[in-house]
């Protein structure tokens, strides 16, 4: 079998280097990791493809002239387009060539980000138990309160009392709305083959409406992705919130929000393993989120602004979930990415 065809179903990136640091060879992987086709990895040396690599490349180029082998565990990694990940770095001398190495750099942040995901996944829904056992127990109260409302409504002689008795329905009648949205689906709905980009672009018709003159709006697809099991109308919601909640960060100062589409391959979702996934992506330039509320994020009613509900995030979350996806967020100051990642069946 063909080295390279087996080397490209790995999920560790895997280049061939000189002591040049140009580049031989790469492995799908290493697209993947660095954000940059084949093509133009082959064409530049290895500094050109990413911000910054916390390894000292004199070191690399002194082992590879050596025949030396060289291990960098937890290394930083900024990918050109502000990507950061955590990897180990090791390096293997190829015998059979003179100052040519074989270049490993394996994900690590992907191990935390499954242990992550599989912990949130379990608090989350034992958030989602409470609230909704909680929104159950309001329903009832609420059904009375409006009821009883509208009956004393009718039994008014004076009609400028019913401004109050009106007031109580229209009250009741927005909680009602709350525990509904509390009490959303929890189970996958029927799902159809649809287009991602054909969601994304109903939710910029939604957004364009209303959108502040000081954000900028931009989209970066991958136009080869393929359609994929979908329920449009929830996906639709989900994206709508997490865009909303950008326009919000960057409402006072402007900004920037980009909506990107990529695939990746051999992506691990909770426990199971998938050969390629959907990565949607919301990036703003914004103040970031708080570090504190980053372990909470999606949990229901979790809000970091003064006149949010804290249900946008918990709603979007739940709506990847009943794809069999997921959502993850990381944030900075300058730079704040929501990814939903689905699996694509191909």
């Amino acid at each position: 079998m063909d080295t390279g065809l087996l080397l490209n179903h790995l999920v560790t990136a895997v280049l061939v280097i000189n002591d040049e640091l140009e580049l031989l060879y790469t492995n799908v992987a290493t697209e993947q990791l660095l954000g940059v086709s084949n093509n133009k990895l082959l064409e530049l040396s290895l500094p050109n493809h990413y911000q910054t690599l916390a390894v000292d490349l004199p070191l690399l180029q002194v082992a590879i002239r050596d025949n030396q082998g060289l291990t960098v565990n937890t290394v930083s990694l900024v990918t050109l387009d502000g990507q950061q990940h955590t990897v180990d770095v090791t390096l293997t001398p190829i015998e059979q060539e003179n100052s040519q190495a074989l270049l490993e750099l394996r994900q690590v942040d992907q191990q935390r980000r499954i242990h992550q995901q599989l912990t949130q996944d379990a608090q989350q829904q034992a958030a989602q138990f409470l609230v909704r056992n909680l929104a159950h127990e309001i329903k009832n109260p609420l059904g009375g309160l409006r009821g009883a409302a509208q009956l004393l409504s009718r039994e008014l002689k004076e009609p400028e009392l019913n401004e109050f008795t009106d007031l109580i329905i229209e009250q009741a009648d927005r909680l009602r709305g709350l525990v509904d949205r509390l009490l959303g689906p929890q189970k996958p709905t029927q799902h159809s083959l649809y287009n991602i980009h054909e969601v994304v672009h109903k939710v910029l018709q939604l957004v364009n409406l209303t959108l502040p003159q000081n954000i900028n709006l931009t989209q970066d697809y991958d136009p080869s992705i393929p359609d994929i099991e979908m329920d449009p109308d929830q996906l639709q919601q989900a994206l709508l919130n997490i865009v909303q909640n950008a326009v919000q960060a960057l409402d006072k100062a402007g900004g920037n929000i980009s909506i990107k589409t990529r695939t990746q391959h051999q992506v691990t979702i909770g426990t199971q393993r998938h050969k390629l996934v959907l990565m949607l992506s919301v990036i703003d330039n914004g103040p970031g989120i708080n570090p504190e509320l980053m372990d909470t994020l999606f949990y229901p009613m979790v809000t970091g602004r003064e006149q949010g509900s804290g249900l946008g995030l918990s709603i979007a979350h739940n709506f990847a979930r009943l794809h069999g996806g997921r959502i993850d967020c990381d944030s900075s100051i300058g730079r704040t990415a929501f990814t939903i990642t689905l699996p694509i069946n191909s």
